[in-house]
């Protein structure tokens, strides 16, 4: 049976979380401000869950309609076939957004959208209790310019929770962000991958999933596990095609490094836990005097972004610092990703593109500098350059 689907995502992702859906086959419908819908199957739904990336949970799509007063919305809610999905006895939880709409009350939106559910399933089932202690189908409502959209979570925990990071650093950075950097960084087997903030190795663990084609979401369970309309046969068919599609011979290699040796024996331990960590190269180093090596590579890093004005003008020489100091790791291209909105300015480079991303609410930028710079200015000196890669005695080391 043909669903309408909704994949949300943080935005400015919108375009790589629209190119995943198309590697899955699936066909787009529409593309707004942190989501994406789509046409599927149930079947799709385990897909979703475990392949996307870039999403943060799935939804399938009731129905939309005009909502410029609670009356509409109750009516319009009402309307809808609830009971295709939620049986007598399950939880339905409500809950939503309102943007640039005249229904402002969250709260009463709520009840309204729980009351008229419970009306159209009272009608269905002819009962006037629910006990609801069965399945949880958490309802979902999003009304945009006065239009309702009513839909069902079917991720349960969010899929930038990934499975792997049980630990993480002080500012941690989301992992479907961080996939979204390392996708734009366009990691593959035959140039190095090194992020030299690595902190938890959230951007290197990602890159080398990418690579391998580890799907994000095999580590971790779903709620829609639970719902009758999706079987079990389903999730069990996704996860062995995401297995099969596994590269077990790639040759891809990442520098995990930080100056907080601290940081890295949960480095390596998120690695273990992401399935990549054969890949991963932790070590400790400051970043402002890493040598480039005799081979292609891309530095692709979130650096600390400062809070306070002393650690604003810390964070800001830092930059200067890297600026002077990166200049020999040229022909390399280089991905920073920083709330800073001068980075490039203090890193002495205007940047090729920049894009407005966000970690969570904070609004960031990816700064990426990938043309070629003038080489008689920025060639690097002869004893920057070495073949040989940095060394470590820690147990997470990869000899």
């Amino acid at each position: 049976m043909k669903l309408t689907l909704v994949a949300t995502c943080m935005f400015g992702l919108e375009k790589l979380l629209g190119e995943e859906i198309d590697a899955l086959g699936l066909r787009r419908i529409e593309t707004m401000d942190g989501r994406v819908t789509f046409e599927g199957e149930e079947s799709d739904i385990p897909r979703a869950n475990i392949c996307l990336r870039c999403a943060e949970r799935v939804f399938v799509h009731l129905g939309s309609f005009e909502a410029k007063s609670f009356d509409a919305l109750f009516e319009g809610t009402k309307a809808l076939p609830w009971e295709e999905w939620i049986a007598r006895n399950d939880a339905f939880p409500v809950k939503g957004h309102s943007i640039r709409s005249g229904l402002t009350s969250i709260p009463d939106c709520q009840s309204i959208v729980k009351k008229a559910v419970v009306d159209r399933l009272r009608d269905t089932y002819g009962i006037s209790w629910f006990e609801e202690t069965g399945v949880k189908y958490q309802i979902e409502f999003f009304i945009f310019k006065d239009i309702a959209h009513l839909m069902i979570d079917t991720s349960g925990v969010a899929l930038h929770k990934r499975g792997y990071r049980t630990e993480a650093g002080a500012a941690p950075l989301r992992e479907t962000l961080a996939a979204a950097v390392a996708l734009t960084a366009r990691p593959r087997e035959d140039i190095l991958f090194w992020d030299p903030f690595c902190g938890a190795g959230t951007i290197a663990i990602e890159a080398a999933q990418i690579v391998v084609n580890r799907a994000p979401g095999l580590g971790r369970t779903f709620v829609a596990e639970q719902f009758h309309r999706v079987p079990s046969a389903f999730w069990k068919e996704a996860r062995e095609a995401a297995e099969a599609a596994l590269k077990t011979d790639c040759r891809f290699e990442v520098y995990a490094s930080d100056i907080d040796e601290d940081i890295l024996d949960i480095t390596y331990e998120n690695a273990l836990r992401g399935g990549v960590e054969e890949y991963i190269n932790i070590f400790h180093a400051d970043a402002r005097a890493i040598k480039k090596l005799d081979r292609k590579g891309t530095v692709v890093c979130n650096p600390p972004y400062g809070e306070r004005m002393g650690e604003i003008r810390e964070v800001e020489q830092l930059y200067r610092d890297l600026g002077r100091n990166w200049k020999q790791l040229a022909p390399w291209q280089i991905y920073v990703l920083t709330s800073h909105d001068r980075f490039d300015r203090l890193y002495g480079r205007p940047a090729d593109k920049t894009k407005k991303l966000y970690n969570g609410m904070l609004p960031c930028f990816l700064y990426e500098f990938f043309k070629p710079m003038d080489e008689k200015k920025n060639s690097p000196r002869a004893d920057t350059v070495s073949n040989r890669a940095p060394r470590s005695t820690k147990p997470w080391k990869k000899n």
